[in-house]
């Protein structure tokens, strides 16, 4: 049985946003399944680490990208498909709801 969760999604956002996004999914994740989240920031993107009873991964937090990993564990591994789609389903919201954030910037005048 697989074990790992990968999800990757490419955006338009830029480093400084995409920091913002990866944020907000930390407060998400801490407020909703009582993740522990610390955030490595770096040069040219940050790694977002969390983890939690059963599961443990990476948010990584790229100006073109966001790439999240999970390892879980045997409790957790026969909801996989389950984690992943939720995983996914969160991080298309949030890129989504930037999305359209920053279309609405630019079609207001950029402010």
């Amino acid at each position: 049985m697989n074990d790992t969760i990968r999800i990757e999604r490419p955006h338009a956002l830029g480093l400084a946003k995409a920091r913002e996004l990866a944020a907000k999914w930390a407060e998400d994740a801490e407020e909703q399944y009582g993740m522990a989240c610390r955030i490595d920031e770096g040069e040219h993107g940050d790694v977002l680490h969390f983890s939690r009873a059963g599961m443990r991964g990476t948010l990584a937090v790229e100006a073109g990208r966001l790439a999240l990993e999970a390892r879980l564990g045997i409790l957790l591994a026969g909801l996989r498909s389950r984690i992943q789609s939720e995983a996914e389903k969160q991080l298309d919201k949030l890129l989504r709801l930037e999305s359209r954030a920053a279309s609405e910037r630019k079609a207001g005048g950029g402010g």
